[in-house]
């Protein structure tokens, strides 16, 4: 009878204490981490909870691996732990970091095209930019890209970016030549982004560019040679793959090129 009583008490001790190691397991769990700034780390392909659990430690995201591990299996999130890369806030809890490794909202990276480049300078931030894969086929005819913002994440081809830049290129394109003004002596769509461009480059100052267009479009329609410096320049420079040799001097107006609007 004393052995059965000892055994019931030794019983509800160890009861006793792996509810409280559970409680303190699940409060660890859902208290903030160690982490003082956002951090970025690639989960890699076919890696466990405790795998993660390890490398989350490793890198100051959770205190404790075994416990980020135990967590997971215990919440049922062990097995839709999804690779990629992910930006882990400040403070996060182990459980924050599970939710957002099983939600697979990974990491998108930022790349802005400014206006006023070329295809051959755009093409040089696409292979500067990081976490890109791949090559880019061929260098794309100029005018054909949209300066914009554009997200990707890693994994992403270079490749896929510039054809989504090439596509968003045609429906803004698009989209602005059926609202263009009536009597434009302009053939094609191509004709625009070239003048628009020509236009860009000839001043930096957004309020002078509707007389400058103005003065071009005179030109055009009066069957006068455009009469551009910017179209010189940019043979010069050979389409933006080598800097300007020396400033624009009257000598250079008469240069051979096919881009030359005064020749």
């Amino acid at each position: 009878m004393k052995w059965a009583l000892r055994a019931a008490g030794g019983l509800i001790a160890i009861l006793l204490l792996a509810g409280i190691a559970l409680f303190l397991g699940a409060r660890s769990y859902n208290a903030p981490g160690p982490l003082t700034a956002a951090k970025i780390v690639v989960i890699p392909k076919g890696a466990g909870a405790r795998e993660i659990g390890t490398l989350l430690a490793a890198n100051g995201v959770v205190a404790n691996g075994y416990l980020f591990a135990v967590g997971t299996y215990a919440s049922d999130r062990a097995g839709g732990l999804k690779a990629g890369e992910y930006e882990f806030a400040a403070a996060i809890s182990p459980a924050g970091a599970a939710d957002l490794i099983d939600s697979g909202k990974v990491y998108r990276h930022k790349l802005t095209i400014p206006e006023g480049l070329t295809s051959a300078q755009i093409v040089a931030l696409i292979d500067a930019a990081p976490k890109l894969d791949g090559t880019i086929d061929a260098e794309p005819p100029e005018g054909t890209l949209l300066p914009d913002t554009y997200f990707y994440v890693m994994g992403n081809t270079r490749q896929e970016l510039l054809t989504r830049m090439h596509r968003a290129m045609e429906k803004a394109l698009s989209e602005a030549w059926g609202q263009r003004a009536p009597g434009l002596p302009l053939a094609s769509p191509m004709e625009a982004v070239t003048l628009a461009s020509i236009i860009e480059k000839e001043t930096a100052k957004p309020d002078e560019r509707p007389r400058v267009a103005g003065v071009y479009i005179e030109r055009l329609k009066q069957g006068m040679k455009l009469q551009a410096d910017p179209t010189v320049i940019y043979g010069m420079k050979q389409g933006g793959a080598v800097p300007m040799p020396h400033p624009l001097g009257h000598e250079d107006l008469a240069i051979e090129s096919p881009y030359n609007t005064y020749a």
